[in-house]
């Protein structure tokens, strides 16, 4: 026979619920609909760029940073990327300015005067790579206190931005009649890419030291020269090839469809066949020590171009120089 349970029985059912839900709900906040992070994402800020009515285009996200990082994370936005260098190229008077975010508790691995600009620099190379020329945009690097980080803390969210404006014609050089490619042995131009070269001059006496010292890494993207000592397939290592490597070694882990192009030049002494062979030795040099570090093979394209697109006049030994070289970019 079945007898009512007391009273304080059911009270104690309902407040061990209560209880229960208490704790899951509010102070853990795993119920679904107070979970964190709900109105976060939905508020998470778009890339967007516009230029009056003349073009407007939003990207799927932000760009996104490592902490203390220069290298995008551009999952999904080549096409949008492919946009905008489109419009810039059909609309030479418009001009591009990239602004880069970073916050005091960052550090700047990079060249440039703040982790702003790198990070601006590194997507103004994403279109100059497409087409797009340098002075059709402008970098510039604000420090924001408000600036986001992902839920782990190693990620900034939204790390660089983009406004259009005329494009402001450069003011000519003071002597129009001097020749803008004369460099010094201690500053020689890195204007080199993996198809096309712009010829530069080389002081007399420069040396492959002063020629890889002159070499500032900028971007993963703009091609930086490695040189090597007469008769030796190891280049020459400094501080800015370091740091190129370490960049780049980083980025073509997390973007697997990336990859490290690397192109070896010699002179024009000897004949052309044995030059260029020891162009495509040299680059493959270059492949063998990135290999050792644990960088996919899939991802190294190695070859050689010989004694074509000269770097620098064969007509001098501080020309034939700058020429042995291998160059590196990633594409």
């Amino acid at each position: 026979m079945l007898t009512n349970k007391p009273p304080w029985i059911a009270l104690l059912v309902i407040w061990m619920a209560g209880s229960a839900w208490w704790h899951v709900c509010k102070i853990k906040q795993l119920c679904a609909d107070d979970a964190p992070g709900t109105t976060q994402t939905a508020s998470t800020p778009a890339f967007t760029l516009s230029d009056e009515s003349r073009f407007n285009i939003g990207l799927p996200g932000t760009f996104d940073f490592a902490k203390s990082g220069a290298v995008p994370d551009l999952s999904g936005f080549d096409a949008p990327l492919d946009s905008i260098a489109t419009y810039l190229q059909n609309n030479p008077d418009r001009q591009l300015t990239l602004t880069g975010y970073y916050t005091a508790s960052e550090t700047n691995p990079s060249s440039f005067a703040n982790l702003g600009v790198a990070r601006a620099e590194s997507i103004k190379a994403l279109l100059v790579q497409r087409g797009v020329t340098a002075n059709s945009i402008l970098t510039t690097g604000v420090e924001r206190a408000d600036l986001t980080f992902n839920a782990k803390g190693d990620s900034v969210n939204a790390g660089v931005n983009g406004t259009f404006a005329a494009m402001v014609a450069a003011a000519p050089p003071a002597d129009s009649t001097a020749s803008t490619s004369t460099l010094s042995a201690s500053a020689v131009s890195t204007s080199v890419t993996a198809t096309s070269v712009t010829p530069v001059s080389v002081a007399a006496g420069a040396t492959e030291e002063t020629l890889a010292k002159a070499e500032k890494f900028e971007s993963v993207f703009k091609p930086i020269d490695l040189y090597f000592k007469s008769g030796s397939s190891d280049y020459i290592r400094t501080d800015e090839t370091k740091k190129f490597f370490k960049e780049a070694i980083q980025y073509l882990r997390k973007h697997k469809d990336k990859d490290l192009i690397l192109t070896g030049y010699t002179d024009s002494e000897g004949s052309e066949d044995v030059n260029l062979q020891l162009s495509k030795k040299r680059a493959n040099s270059v492949k063998q020590r990135l290999l050792s570090q644990g960088v996919s093979a899939s991802q190294i394209e190695s070859g050689g171009k010989g004694e074509a697109d000269p770097k620098a006049s064969n007509d001098t030994e501080s020309g034939r120089k700058a020429n042995r070289r291998v160059t590196v970019v990633v594409q």
